[in-house]
């Protein structure tokens, strides 16, 4: 049966991630501590697009006292919940990521700093995981996970379940009790085409990856609603009246035709 097999959020933009049991739905239609914190430079995000120095950073984040751990590659904690703590990690942040820049860290709890302000939480589903760790020799299920760092990950459905909920006619789907309605596909940036522990690039990842694209897209899904195949996992939308509720590893998930 289709249900939530992960749920997983991104409390600092570009940092690692933090799997929860459940998450509720923010005012802004995201999910609670996914990207809370991000690095701004004169107003503008700064994540691993900008810099591959992110993956060279182990991180922890504790909602519950808002702490920021680093274990590698030093050890250092920083209590995210004060602006003199913020500006602390800013300071470090910046010159672990060799920015050329003075950021500061800015925390945001009614949305969140998602890159698409409008929208809600990315899905995916654990066969397309499968699938695409499939791709690339050597690489495993969890690596295709932190490559493509989806918020919901749906298991007991194919392959490529989530590219349905895109383009005419698109059903949306309930999650325990809250319906989530595909937005957009996820076009890729050159994250994905980076080991996540060494950010060492791939070679050949996106020509591989859109290869592959090609040759499983699912009859199921429409193909105009894409407008290339360096595209994976789907950005939603939860509807305003549904904000406030929680969902959780374990609801089933419906189709809604």
């Amino acid at each position: 049966m289709a249900h939530i097999d992960r749920l997983t959020v991104y409390p600092v933009k570009g940092l690692d991630h933090l799997d929860v049991e459940q998450s509720r739905l923010l005012p802004g239609g995201t999910l609670e501590h996914d990207r809370e914190f991000a690095l701004l430079d004169d107003g503008e995000r700064v994540n691993a697009k900008q810099s591959d120095r992110f993956h060279a950073l182990s991180t922890t984040y504790d909602p519950e006292t808002v702490t920021l751990r680093v274990t590698s590659p030093e050890r250092r904690e920083f209590a995210l919940d004060t602006e003199s703590g913020r500006a602390e990690a800013a300071t470090w942040l910046a010159d672990a990521l060799e920015l050329d820049s003075d950021p500061r860290l800015d925390r945001r709890t009614d949305l969140g700093h998602v890159d698409r302000q409008s929208m809600g939480p990315s899905v995916v589903s654990t066969a397309t995981l499968e699938a695409v760790a499939g791709w690339f020799d050597e690489m495993t299920v969890e690596s295709a996970r932190r490559r493509l760092r989806a918020n919901i990950e749906v298991g007991g459905v194919p392959a490529f379940w989530e590219d349905r909920l895109v383009g005419a006619d698109a059903p949306a789907f309930r999650a325990g009790d809250v319906n989530i309605e595909g937005v957009t596909p996820c076009g890729r940036c050159v994250v994905p085409s980076r080991d996540p522990d060494t950010g060492e690039p791939t070679p050949e990842f996106r020509e591989q990856f859109i290869t592959k694209r090609r040759e499983t897209f699912p009859e199921w899904a429409d193909r105009d609603a894409f407008d290339h195949f360096y595209s994976l996992m789907v950005i939603t939308r939860v509807p305003e009246t549904d904000r406030g509720k929680t969902i959780a590893v374990g609801d089933d998930v419906e189709l809604l035709e």
